[in-house]
């Protein structure tokens, strides 16, 4: 027989009958009713928004302490569904009245949860699974021990992993020799195979895998696996690398290359990794997998499976806007998982090719393609959960194949996210069993070979930023770049060895300029070396204001009478150049700001995404529209600008901040003195010089280098007439003191724009995923060193969750990377100069004699670096509660119920972020309605927010004026002016 599809697809159909032969009679576990009400599943299959309900009940039941939780967060989900779900004979609110009913519903519910569990889960332990394992045996079927776990969020997690895969490695040995013998599993076509089989999670062998640094991945990840491997070699066992999430995938398949060429492990025979048929570049995967194996000489095992992480993958790529890696249609991955088991099959005289499937079709696919190419049946073996798919399982082993079950062990707590992920697959409208089990789709149509989609790529760039622009199109983000690509990373690290040849320069300021400076040289230098020289810029003094008022206003008039099409341009002409210009403006950021890389780059992109959404939302409000629609009036709403606009910008996003500013008032026809911070005079020089490169007037726009005193003089200048500001709450409301003064001369009253500070707080509640917010409170106080006013300083944590939270957390802060930040390596860098150092030096001192201190790194790292600090035991009144630090220090505070945390968060002066990490609905409701900031995040970090996605800005005294990115904040920079006509003319009404 050839593999021709014409003589091939008679076979498939045949073998797939004889499955469905064998399998006839037999249901899968899941769509039993082993574990508690049929309906449950069923309603999941037929309403998406019951399905979500139900997942997140499962997962957070486990952190759930006490049964009174259980019933109370059953009420929050299902509401009166939960009593036809639990089985229960009468209400479950009136049962758990008394202390006694609620234990006596909660424990029902739970075990009938932890009964679905099992069905999935082989053991608690490995010895708990011990005899479900000689059970499997002794059936002939081999297994594949996973122990349960996702990413650990710490180091000494990563440390528990590997010793519990040890461990199990070590028990395994002790009794599985002993059982008896079994040719079929323990040889195939290449010789003996192991009794053991064993999958691992690279994400848990080291908190901090990250594919922008393979250096140190690779050395932690491999520190912990040459352990296992020496005890695998020894027992035997086999050891296979799971694939995990989309953006670890190249880093995965290089530290199993990498590592398996290494002189101890380059002979080891029993080595292999799964590979994801939902991914676009898996052929071309397996070709780099071949051409390796067949130059090392050693065979290696594939496994090939569909890709149980496409949900969670195709999410976070879309939402980052970056192309995307997966096949969007199910028919797109079983093509191509077709065509892999011919590729794998042909080269079975390198590899073991291992075929992870619960489909039939793909199971006499496999079946029809070995027997074309005359192949052993030890040749190959199959690969199926435990748990699922049974009658598929009975079908192969009757068929005498070899059989391995992919056997999870471990406790229900880390096993809720594999759970989770084997009911998505279960219950998804393409899944194969609820099509033949539920669905009781005919077998011809389950046979038939797959349609074929073309695959549409999520991220291709939309209407708006295709040259065309119209100003209706959706306004999509400007993507961050994907550092887990190898030219991304490149392209960075060349910028950075292209910069760092510039450090030291002088910027000529006449080149953007008309008047000359007259101060002195402003000097910046690299927070990471303090001693590295990056710019010298002239600088301006007050007495220069009045001059640069004068050209200023030359140009007023000219580009206040351009078309809004002119200046909308112009602004996308400015995005366009920093497109081009990313890597040199990051690296700029890295060295001058101390920035490091993904914190550079994605100031790059939100720069851009304010040229493209101010741009957008001026186009929106030209031509004047009509107000009303009477008949005999014609009113219409005019913008004009409002005239001569202050910028004066931040240091710690030099470049979106002082963009967003510039654009948003020259966009509305304004001229503009920019003055950037002293700290961030090369980047802001850079800005200028885009903008004039894209067709801004030379004087219309000007880069005004120099110190506080000149902030001061441009602020209490008569001909200003708005001032944007961002910044620290005393200086703001020194401006807007200043600005509320009548000068000589002035006519109009100065509109001021205050972006400032915030104390913020993250509430961690009884119900929250404690892996989601260690991670969260971990990357909202410490990225870019805290250095941002939407940072996280408090972290509030009910008293039920207060001491796991914080050993973990804890943990977690002990196992980041501090350097420089030109290092990829490095996730907290350095503060911006000596002076906040210091201050932040100081506030440590404070939270020591107010609070515990829990964690103190504040003397690692180079340059100005202040490593990260956690103070536990602070109370309301303490300073470390009040004031605003800007540096990696956070206070942790107890909360005995949620009001009591709302009450503790809303505790300040500030409203500028929040976050909540919680999975009670109930208290996600109430955070909406009572959590007093500008920004509120529920259940991610707290910093990041994206221009149109998340408008910023805060009230109280974090600012005033409306938020940056939103659909209000060019009209700031316009007089809204109403023209009303009456059209009624001796009995005539002209037609509008």
């Amino acid at each position: 027989m050839t593999l021709d599809p014409a003589l091939l697809e008679p076979r498939i159909r045949a073998i797939g009958e004889d499955l469905a032969s064998r399998s006839s009679g037999m249901s899968p576990g899941l769509f039993d009713s082993r574990w508690w009400s049929q309906a449950a599943i069923n309603l999941a299959m037929k309403d998406p928004a019951f399905k979500a309900q139900l997942f997140r009940f499962i997962d957070v039941l486990p952190s759930l302490k006490d049964d009174a939780q259980v019933v109370r967060l059953a009420e929050e989900y299902f509401g009166e569904l939960s009593d036809q779900l639990f089985g229960a004979q009468w209400g479950l609110k009136a049962l758990a009245a008394t202390t006694f009913g609620a234990a006596l519903s909660g424990k029902a519910i739970r075990h009938q949860v932890e009964q679905m569990a099992t069905s999935f889960i082989a053991g608690a332990s490995v010895d708990q699974a011990l005899p479900t394992l000689q059970r499997l045996w002794g059936q002939g079927r081999a297994f594949s021990v996973d122990l349960l776990g996702e990413a650990s969020v710490n180091e000494r997690e990563a440390d528990a992993y590997r010793d519990r895969c040890l461990a199990a490695l070590r028990r395994l040995g002790e009794v599985c020799p002993a059982w008896s013998s079994s040719p079929l599993l323990e040889r195939d076509h290449l010789g003996p195979l192991p009794r053991i089989q064993f999958s691992i999670k690279i994400s848990a062998l080291y908190s901090q895998l990250d594919p922008i640094d393979f250096e140190s991945s690779y050395r932690a990840v491999a520190a912990r696996l040459r352990p296992l491997l020496n005890v695998a070699g020894t027992l035997p066992a086999s050891i296979i690398f799971d694939m995990e999430q989309a953006e670890t995938k190249e880093l995965i398949l290089s530290i199993f290359m990498q590592l398996f060429d290494e002189e101890p492990y380059r002979t080891f025979p029993h080595a292999g990794i799964a590979l994801q048929a939902y991914r676009t570049d898996t052929q071309e995967d397996v070709r780099r997998l071949l051409a390796w194996t067949k130059a090392r000489q050693v065979p290696i095992t594939i496994r090939l499976v569909k890709g149980a992480y496409w949900d969670s993958d195709a999410i976070r790529y879309r939402q980052r806007g970056w192309p995307m890696p997966l096949f969007e249609q199910k028919s797109q991955t079983d093509v191509n998982y077709e065509s892999l088991v011919r590729v794998l099959l042909e080269q079975s005289h390198l590899i073991r090719p291992a075929f992870g499937t619960h489909n039939l079709r793909s199971l006499a696919v496999v079946e029809a393609v070995a027997e074309a190419l005359r192949l052993p049946t030890a040749a190959w073996e199959y690969q199926m959960i435990y748990g699922m798919a049974e009658p598929f399982q009975h079908a192969m082993s009757d068929r005498g194949r070899r059989l391995r079950l992919y056997a999870p062990v471990g406790a229900l707590l880390p096993g809720m996210a594999y759970l989770v992920r084997r009911l998505l697959e279960n219950t998804s409208n393409e899944s194969f069993l609820r099509k033949e089990y539920v669905e009781s789709q005919p077998l011809s149509l389950l046979l038939s070979p797959p349609g074929v989609v073309p695959n549409h790529a999520a991220s291709v760039r939309p209407t708006g930023h295709d040259g065309t622009h119209p100003a209706e199109a959706e306004f999509m983000n400007e993507p961050v770049s994907d550092f887990s690509r190898v030219p991304v990373r490149q392209a960075m690290a060349a910028a950075l060895d292209h910069r760092r040849a510039l450090l030291g320069q002088r910027l000529d300021v006449m080149k953007l300029a008309l008047h000359p400076p007259t101060g002195p040289d402003l000097s910046s230098f690299n927070p990471s070396r303090p001693g590295e020289l990056v710019s010298v810029v002239s600088s301006y003094q007050p007495p220069d204001v009045a001059s640069l008022v004068k050209a200023a206003e030359r140009h007023a008039d000219a580009w206040k009478e351009r078309s809004v099409a002119d200046r909308v341009a112009v602004m996308r002409k400015a995005a366009s150049l920093m497109r081009a210009q990313r890597w040199e403006l990051a690296a700029l950021e890295v060295y001058e700001e101390g920035k490091p890389w993904r914190e550079a780059d994605a100031d790059i992109a939100e720069a851009i995404d304010f040229l493209e959404y101010y741009a957008r939302d001026m186009a929106r409000l030209d031509p004047p529209p009509h107000l009303g629609r009477y008949p005999g009036e014609l009113n219409e709403l005019y913008w004009t600008a409002r005239g001569l606009t202050a910028v004066i910008a931040p240091w710690n996003f030099p470049l979106a901040i002082p963009t967003g500013m510039v654009a948003a008032a020259l966009v509305a026809g304004n001229p503009v003195l920019f003055k950037p911070s002293e700290r961030a005079s090369a980047i802001g020089y850079q800005l200028v010089r885009i903008l004039l490169d894209a067709g801004v007037p030379k004087g219309l726009l000007q880069y005004v280098p120099g110190g506080p005193d000149l902030g001061r003089e441009l602020v209490i200048s008569a001909a200003v007439r708005t001032i944007a500001f961002t910044g620290s709450k005393d200086v703001g409301l020194s401006i807007i003191e200043a600005a509320s003064t009548l000068q000589p001369g002035q006519h109009v009253v100065k509109r001021v724009i205050a972006e400032m500070g915030g104390k913020n707080a993250i509430i961690v509640d009884e119900t929250a995923d404690l892996d989601e917010a260690v991670t969260g409170v971990v990357q909202s106080f410490t990225s870019y060193a805290g250095q941002k006013c939407s940072a996280c300083s408090r972290v509030i944590v009910s008293d039920m969750v207060h001491d796991a939270f914080l050993d973990r957390l804890s943990d977690a802060v002990m196992s980041l990377r501090i350097g420089t930040a030109d290092d990829p390596a490095t996730q907290v860098g350095p503060v911006i100069d000596s002076r906040a150092k210091r201050r932040i030096l100081d506030y440590i001192e404070i939270g020591r004699r107010e609070g515990r201190v829990v964690v103190d790194r504040s003397t690692e790292g180079p340059g100005y670096t202040v490593g990260p600090v956690v103070i536990a035991d602070i109370e309301p009144n303490h300073r470390l509660a009040q004031e605003e630090i800007f540096g990696p220090v956070l206070a942790v505070m107890r909360a005995a119920s949620f009001e009591q945390a709302l009450h503790l968060a809303n505790g300040t002066a500030y409203a500028l972020t929040g976050g909540l990490y919680s999975r009670s609905p109930r208290h996600i409701a109430r955070a909406r309605e009572a959590f007093d900031v500008g920004n509120l995040y529920i259940n991610r970090a707290i910093t990041g927010a994206l221009v149109g996605r998340q408008p910023f800005g805060g009230h109280r005294l974090s600012g005033v004026g409306a938020k940056a990115g939103g659909d209000d904040y060019v009209k700031q920079f316009l007089v809204a002016r109403v023209v009303s006509e009456q059209t009624l003319r001796r009995g005539f009404v002209p037609t509008l």
